[in-house]
């Protein structure tokens, strides 16, 4: 990192060899990023399901803050790649500190709930276990101190993406998760003169690594990098710049919160059978999420083409390109499919051991696996919309399906029906339907706007 790094300019050459090249290096901190939980998991697998489900409990929480980092995330990122396309970089230096100062108050605001509501919130999950909640609240505390970084650090990823860097983020979350996979066993089984901590071990361990990679983005942001060569963090904010960035990330920022929020009443039914289905969801949706992370690593490098040759004005590189990006995906989702079905036993083994959860995974991932291609043509399709600065449609197929899930896993977990798998089952055919119609509404909406009209006769 000893070179300053250009944007890459995605409005000319090959257009697979530009999303591979953009993608491959987002899936990868997208892996690292999941690595992290994976990492915790696979240490905290050797404590028991408990420990497991606590650590489950709180990292609904983390996965809530994802909602609020995309209400800024989304909008700096395609409007950073709007004006890299457009050869505007003043514009996209703008965007980028203005997406950092809302991140900041954002970030903040959250750490003060988390912190004051911590108790309530674990509660809510009605496991009737206070070993799990405790364990879960000391968590949820020590990963609190950390979020401003871990806020930070997605926008940061997303202005490096935007300009068509995805290599930074890629090495600098790499050497944080090296960071987490070493002090991993330190905290968590005690080493050496550190003592045993458990699950608050596994929290502290990643509030070190995130600490760390911030530090990285800001030593780039501000000294390496081309677009910010007088980059200033604090400066007069531009009020309808910020404005325009988070009513562009609001839809996206919305659905992701009533999504986890959706999850949590899910889990909060799980918790109905115990404590061991919680645990085993919170591993099951860590294994699954290689084949969401997979996708989205593409999404997102679609998302940041679109963006930079949409504000290029080229139309029919949009489309060619979008066409090209699905059936990266379609195999993507195939492979995904098959992967989880077949390897569910072997996969599941690797993070929970206990013999009583076992069949459960086994069930909740040969169920999910049927949903997988579908999965993959949503969030590829929510790459396009957002390259384009649409950001309503995937928020609405999204809130409008992730909702149904909560009637639907009622009634298929009754006990004349499919039980604890009904849940599964409301997730994977919900999944369906966003997959099929967010395909439709993104063919008609093409249809219907007028700059791709001659576009259109070429394809």
């Amino acid at each position: 990192m000893t070179l300053k790094r250009k944007q890459v300019d995605l409005t000319k050459g090959s257009i697979i060899s530009a999303l591979v090249a953009l993608a491959l290096p987002i899936m990868g901190t997208s892996f690292i990023q999941m690595a992290y939980n994976l990492t915790d998991m696979f240490w905290i697998g050797f404590i028991g399901s408990h420990a497991v489900a606590a650590v489950g409990i709180a990292g609904f929480f983390v996965w809530l803050s994802s909602a609020f980092v995309l209400w800024s995330k989304t909008g700096t990122e395609v409007k950073v790649a709007q004006a890299t396309g457009d050869k505007n970089d003043a514009l996209a230096e703008k965007v980028a500190r203005t997406g950092l100062n809302a991140i900041f108050v954002i970030a903040l605001i959250y750490m003060v709930i988390l912190w004051v509501f911590n108790r309530p919130f674990v509660l809510f999950f009605n496991t009737a276990d206070m070993t799990v909640n405790n364990m879960a609240m000391s968590y949820l505390k020590i990963v609190t101190f950390g979020m401003l970084f871990n806020f930070s650090n997605q926008v940061f990823t997303g202005i490096f993406n935007g300009r068509g860097d995805s290599l930074t983020p890629f090495i600098f979350n790499t050497l944080g998760l090296v960071l987490n996979i070493v002090l991993d066993p330190v905290l968590i089984k005690g080493i050496g003169v550190f003592p045993e901590m458990g699950v608050a071990g596994a929290a502290l361990a990643t509030v070190v690594a995130q600490t760390f990679v911030f530090l990285c983005f800001f030593t780039a942001i501000k000294f390496r990098h081309h677009l910010f060569d007088h980059f200033r963090f604090f400066k007069t904010l531009e009020w309808p710049l910020m404005q325009s960035i988070l009513k562009m990330g609001f839809p996206s920022g919305v659905q992701s919160a009533i999504f986890t929020m959706i999850s949590m009443v899910i889990a909060r039914i799980v918790g109905s059978y115990g404590a061991t289905p919680i645990g085993v969801q919170k591993v099951g949706s860590q294994i699954e999420s290689l084949s969401w992370m997979t996708a989205q690593g593409f999404a997102v490098a679609l998302g940041a083409f679109v963006g930079q040759n949409y504000g290029a004005k080229q139309y029919d590189r949009v489309l060619t390109g979008y066409k090209k990006a699905m059936k990266l995906m379609l195999g993507i989702g195939v492979f995904n499919t098959l992967l989880l079905f077949f390897g569910a036993k072997w996969l599941f083994l690797i993070f929970i051991r206990e013999p009583e959860a076992l069949p459960l995974g086994i069930d909740y991932l040969k169920i999910l696996a049927l949903s997988q291609l579908f999965m993959c043509i949503e969030i590829a399709v929510s790459g396009v919309f957002n390259g384009m600065g649409d950001t309503k449609p995937p928020a609405i197929i999204g809130v409008v399906f992730n909702a149904m899930r909560i009637p639907m896993a009622l009634i298929f977990s009754s006990e004349s029906l499919l039980g604890l798998n009904g849940i599964w089952w409301s997730i994977t055919l919900t999944s369906i339907m966003k997959g099929i119609v967010a395909y439709i509404w993104l063919s008609i909406h093409i249809r219907h706007k007028p700059e791709f009209a001659k576009s259109l006769m070429n394809h």
